[in-house]
């Protein structure tokens, strides 16, 4: 498909939602005439259409926050777009990371995630809960934290030699956790892993021993 192919309104405009390359996060949805997609496939950065102030409009002209064009992708019907891109800053004017940040509706824990626990260790942090575990270890400080961690990575290991997957599952989950209170203690968020995972070959190639070797 070719932006031949793509149906836009009778406004001559067509949706575009933007991804976050490292993330998988939707970051925002905008519109896109013909003119802006094709300075945005020329340029590689994000240009959309502006309905409100009826003009072109480069993402990050004003605050810098550009986004660089990974992929462009249609949908089946070609009458919506998916910019997936790498951002410079935050998403939304606001200054989130994302525009989609209100929350109208939530099911259950089906739909928890990695993000979900980061953010309620980040409260934890900034809002103090008396009688809270992960309030506890961030008063107890970076000592305590990584003592958690080293406990826990040891648990892993036996339960992991066992051959015991409940038991398993239960001493990874243990691990996660106190690796994410040592992230945030340490000012590290998820995105920072999923950006550094991304650039190397983790499945093929065992990075540390070649940087060993490297240095040797």
């Amino acid at each position: 498909m070719d932006i031949n192919s793509l149906k836009f309104d009778e406004n001559g405009l067509i949706p575009v939602v933007v991804t976050d390359f490292y993330t998988k996060e939707v970051l925002t949805l905008a519109y896109a005439n013909r003119e802006s997609l094709e300075i945005t496939m020329k340029e590689g950065i994000s240009c959309f259409y502006s309905r409100s102030r009826q003009k072109l409009w480069r993402k990050g002209e004003t605050s810098g926050n550009v986004q660089h064009i990974v992929s462009i992708t249609a949908d089946c019907d070609g009458d919506a777009l998916n910019y997936i891109v790498i951002k410079d800053g935050p998403a939304c004017h606001t200054g989130n990371e994302s525009c989609f940040f209100n929350e109208i509706f939530k099911a259950g824990n089906g739909n928890f995630s990695i993000e979900d626990l980061m953010q309620l260790i980040k409260g934890r942090k900034t809002e103090k809960k008396e009688g809270s575990y992960t309030t506890y270890l961030f008063d107890k400080g970076l000592d305590k934290i990584l003592k958690k961690v080293g406990e826990e990575c040891t648990e892993v290991i036996i339960a992991a030699k066992d051959q015991n997957k409940g038991e398993t599952v239960y001493e990874i989950a243990d691990l996660v956790y106190h690796v994410l209170v040592l992230m945030v203690e340490a000012g590290i968020d998820t995105k920072d892993i999923i950006k550094e995972l991304a650039s190397r070959h983790v499945i093929d190639h065992k990075v540390k021993q070649e940087k060993a070797s490297a240095a040797e």
